[in-house]
């Protein structure tokens, strides 16, 4: 019985770090509001936009990405490795 507490322990772990992940229909004002160590990879990609234009509030990271010329898959990587400490 131990063994299977453990196990659902883990799971619950997993599933709470998996909804947490920046997804790509996020607002650039919601990334930053919830997670704001992103700033700096942001920054990395000139996206200085994110750090307080208007259009932060309602653009998802994936049309600022598009605008930017940025591969949204790779600015997704990087900004959940961000948010793990990875």
């Amino acid at each position: 019985m131990g063994k299977h507490g453990k196990m659902k322990k883990k799971q619950i772990k997993n599933t709470k770090e998996k909804k947490d992940l920046i997804s790509k229909d996020m607002t650039f004002h919601d990334i930053i509001t919830k997670f704001p160590q992103t700033g700096e990879v942001f920054m990395q990609h000139n996206m200085f936009c994110a750090m307080g234009c208007p259009m932060a509030m309602e653009e998802t990271l994936e049309q600022g990405a598009m605008a930017h010329g940025i591969d949204v898959g790779e600015l997704l990587k990087e900004l959940n490795n961000k948010i793990r400490n990875r």
